[in-house]
């Protein structure tokens, strides 16, 4: 089965800046991921390379900032008051955190400056700016179900409760 828009892909992968400095390797951690195809699960770079692809297939694969997390914007930061922020004490300049958003769910945010009763943040992905490499293997490719289509991502096995 080719993927296609709506396929289910199971996935290794592992990705290193364009130093080849690794960054993250899902074989490392333990599990595949599962991807949504046509649904923005993964950065556009890596969506059009999955496409026409099949189970089995390995390639590597360079991805612009452009097609990856997007370039940098330099007037991106923020400032937030701590009671966004789950352990604001103990945060400190460069340490990446989960910065709880007004609409629900959390971003990831660099802390540049910690203040007695605010913290400026930048909210460019942490990635944002940066040439990767992917080193990907599909493991599987099925069709999505209707409420994995109507929800706009992947379910688990029996699932899921919203």
């Amino acid at each position: 089965m080719q993927i296609e828009k709506n396929k289910v892909v199971t996935m290794h992968y592992s990705v290193a800046g364009a130093d080849g400095a690794p960054i993250e390797d899902s074989r490392a951690a333990g599990q595949p991921i599962e991807v949504l195809v046509g649904h923005g699960g993964v950065i556009p770079g890596v969506e059009k390379a999955l496409l026409g692809r099949s189970q089995g297939e390995r390639f590597t694969l360079e991805v612009a900032a452009a097609d990856g997390y997007g370039e940098r914007q330099a007037g991106n930061l923020q400032r937030v008051p701590k009671k966004y922020f789950r352990d604001a004490a103990r945060l400190r300049p460069g340490m990446l955190t989960a910065l709880a958003m007004k609409q629900g769910g959390q971003r990831m945010v660099m802390v540049m400056k910690v203040g007695s009763s605010v913290i400026d943040v930048d909210l460019n992905h942490p990635l944002a700016g940066r040439d990767l490499c992917f080193d990907i293997e599909i493991l599987g490719v099925r069709d999505a179900d209707e409420s994995e289509l109507a929800h706009g991502h992947v379910h688990a096995p029996g699932g899921h409760a919203h």
